[in-house]
């Protein structure tokens, strides 16, 4: 038997957590001195406190750790890859945060700007032949690139040539990054059981030149637009265009994507 600051030292870890591991019921001491309440640990308890600190390490709470403990090897090891799933989307996410920073602090660092001039404009689009694949997502790149690339290979499952850019049309009625349904839409020359026809419609239109992840400042602009010019409705969901794509460009600061909104004009 050791004593908690015994305890301690073999586990690098203070006494005052261990006692707080002790009050939520995650690790109880081997034995507790009825006199004086010392806690007393043995060096049976050292696999189960190394078992904590990795699950800890892997994101989980000391109330989900509390949990996963009574859980079988195998139920256990189920929660690790679903959590290695998660932890994956997190570091994902975090790589695009970086990636803006950096951006932003190389054009502070050149003094450039970081306001975007965007030229809007009315205009009638065309009827348009598509071929679309519909899916509730993410409103992230990677759920997005691999929507567009599920929508390249089925177009190319069914024989169909691009004729135009892809597009992709957001359906709900508001916005929610976590989950949105989308329809990824591509430009095709043949008529198939699987295409269909898109009316010609009238939209306010501008052009995002640079990184996806800034293209709320187009949407903002038309925004602005619409407001200053009431005699525009609008009457369906907007449209992201991608006339320059990742395929088509060296780097981020060179895409180009069209914002669509349909409107009517009263």
């Amino acid at each position: 038997m050791f004593t908690i600051g015994e305890f301690s030292k073999f586990c690098c870890i203070s006494a005052r957590m261990l006692r707080h591991y002790d009050h939520i019921g995650l690790l109880h001491p081997a034995a507790t001195d009825e006199q004086n309440g010392y806690r007393y640990y043995d060096s049976s308890q050292i696999p189960t406190f190394q078992r904590i600190g990795k699950l800890k390490r892997y994101g989980f709470s000391l109330a989900e750790i509390k949990r996963l403990l009574t859980l079988t090897e195998a139920e256990l090891n189920i929660q690790i890859l679903l959590q290695y799933e998660r932890v994956k989307e997190q570091a994902a996410s975090l790589t695009e945060t970086l990636t803006c920073m950096e951006r932003d602090i190389s054009h502070f660092k050149e003094g450039i700007t970081m306001n975007r001039n965007y030229h809007i404009i009315v205009m009638n689009t065309p009827e348009q032949r598509v071929f679309s694949v519909k899916r509730t997502i993410a409103i992230r790149a990677r759920d997005i690139h691999g929507l567009i690339s599920d929508l390249m290979a089925q177009a190319k499952e069914r024989g169909l040539h691009r004729t135009g850019p892809c597009q992709l049309v957001y359906m709900g009625s508001e916005f929610n990054e976590d989950m949105m349904e989308v329809e990824a839409q591509l430009q095709v020359a043949e008529a198939h059981p699987d295409t269909k026809l898109l009316p010609d419609s009238l939209s306010v239109t501008t052009i995002h030149q640079g990184p996806l992840e800034e293209i709320h400042t187009g949407y903002q602009a038309i925004c602005q637009y619409l407001e200053e010019h009431p005699e525009y409705q609008l009457t369906g969901i907007s449209i992201e265009r991608y006339l320059k794509d990742e395929t088509m460009v060296s780097s981020a600061e060179e895409l180009e994507t069209a914002i669509l909104f349909p409107v009517v004009k009263a």
